[in-house]
């Protein structure tokens, strides 16, 4: 994405924080191809006859996103983090109604290679990682925010530095010790 394309971005996520709603309607077209870029590697850790596809998980987190009144909004990798974070929200609560044990399903399983190396081969419950999250995020809310953004929205180290408002080197660091806490946790 161009400098310029960011810029644009930023502008109108501030636009539409001030109640512009035409600023929300210009941001949709160029943020929806990302958006749907980062449902499509969401939906891919997914089991295979996931009930939910890309297009429907983007269209949900949109709707959440337009509820969002009181979000002043900072720049596009701000924006992102909510929509990841959103998007996580979604997931789980989808796994929660379709893999619920008292109706015998059996949640859906996350490859923890595929996911940003989170911890080695290996296959684990969404629900247990989002359990697992929940406990680092009491340990250490900033690692807890890395995971979600490096893992549920797919940014980069630079672009979660910014959204973190830390050095890239500190969220590689933290990003290593969190993918070594979680793996101590998810995998027996």
């Amino acid at each position: 994405m161009s400098v310029r394309t960011s810029r644009a971005i930023t502008r109108l996520l501030i636009g539409w924080s001030r109640g512009d709603r035409a600023a929300f309607d210009e941001l949709v077209p160029l943020v929806y191809d990302e958006l749907h870029q980062v449902a499509a590697a969401r939906m891919r850790r997914e089991r295979a006859n996931h009930t939910l596809q890309p297009t429907a998980l983007v269209h949900e987190a949109y709707a959440r996103l337009v509820e969002q009144q009181r979000v002043r909004w900072r720049n596009r990798g701000h924006f992102f983090a909510i929509a990841s974070r959103l998007m996580r929200r979604i997931l789980v609560d989808h796994a929660r109604a379709h893999g619920a044990a008292k109706r015998g399903g059996a949640a859906p399983t996350v490859s923890l290679d595929e996911a940003g190396d989170v911890a080695a081969r290996s296959e684990v419950s969404l629900l247990a990682l989002e359990d697992a999250l929940a406990r680092l995020e009491t340990l250490d809310p900033l690692q807890a925010e890395i995971v979600e953004l490096r893992y549920f929205g797919g940014l980069t180290i630079d672009e979660t530095a910014a959204v973190v408002r830390v050095s890239p080197s500190t969220v590689g660091r933290e990003w290593n010790v969190a993918k070594a806490w979680l793996y101590r946790e998810l995998v027996p």
